[in-house]
């Protein structure tokens, strides 16, 4: 068990819960995609730690690639602009694509991304997040896979972050307001 950052509120979630959560999702990709050959898409930077524990529990050929889209700056409420940061080396014309996400809150991110994938000439796109945000949702788009429903709190922890601080921390933690509300 690993101690609380001073600047977290409380646990959310352990490492432990994450780590059975992670492996119980992916069982059911494995299970949905037997006999595909997806690109797995990790969203940089925040989905970098649940994009590689969850494509270890996968037991199907992969290909992988990267994406950094945003739209969020320093802050922590959404823009409303979609910015692509760095796109795809791989061509995914023809193919399935897993995108692999940490967070979905507003859904902006997400139903922007996946209409982009599509219109490039993807056959599917299937979402999956490590936590979802559904009371803050605008956009009409739910992941396909989806380890944790959590409430609208600022969390970071497990590769979420605030102002690129505390990815590293093994379990995700609820961010005390007094820490981005100055």
């Amino acid at each position: 068990m690993h101690e609380l950052h001073p600047d977290c509120q409380s646990m959310l979630l352990s490492e432990e819960r994450i780590r059975e959560r992670v492996t119980e999702v992916a069982r059911r990709v494995n299970a949905d995609l037997a006999g595909k050959r997806p690109i797995a898409v990790g969203i940089l930077k925040g989905s970098i730690i649940f994009y590689a524990d969850f494509i270890r529990c996968l037991d199907m050929p992969l290909e992988l690639d990267f994406m950094a889209v945003s739209s969020y700056g320093s802050g922590s409420t959404s823009s409303g602009k979609l910015r692509i940061k760095k796109d795809l080396d791989s061509n995914i014309s023809g193919r399935d694509v897993i995108v692999i996400e940490d967070i979905i809150d507003s859904g902006f991110t997400l139903a922007c991304l996946k209409k982009l994938l599509l219109e490039r000439g993807a056959s599917s796109v299937t979402i999956v997040t490590l936590l979802d945000k559904h009371e803050r949702r605008t956009e009409d788009i739910a992941p396909d896979y989806n380890c944790f429903e959590i409430p609208d709190e600022f969390v970071v922890g497990y590769g979420l972050d605030y102002d690129e601080k505390y990815r590293s921390l093994p379990y995700i933690g609820i961010l005390k307001r007094s820490v981005y509300e100055k």
